[in-house]
């Protein structure tokens, strides 16, 4: 129980999101699932760095 409100006190302190960048060379990175879910934070508001 509380480590999860650790968790949740360090989350509201900032969140890093991975999402790698599609690759058709690679079956576990099919670009048509990753680009479009980056596409779809940076929409939102999701900043890239």
């Amino acid at each position: 129980k509380n480590a999860y409100r650790v968790l949740l006190t360090r989350a509201r302190q900032g969140m890093v999101i991975v999402v790698p960048p599609g690759d058709s060379a690679d079956p576990t990175r099919n670009p048509e699932f990753y680009d479009p879910t980056f596409e779809c934070l940076r929409s939102v508001g999701f900043t890239a760095i």
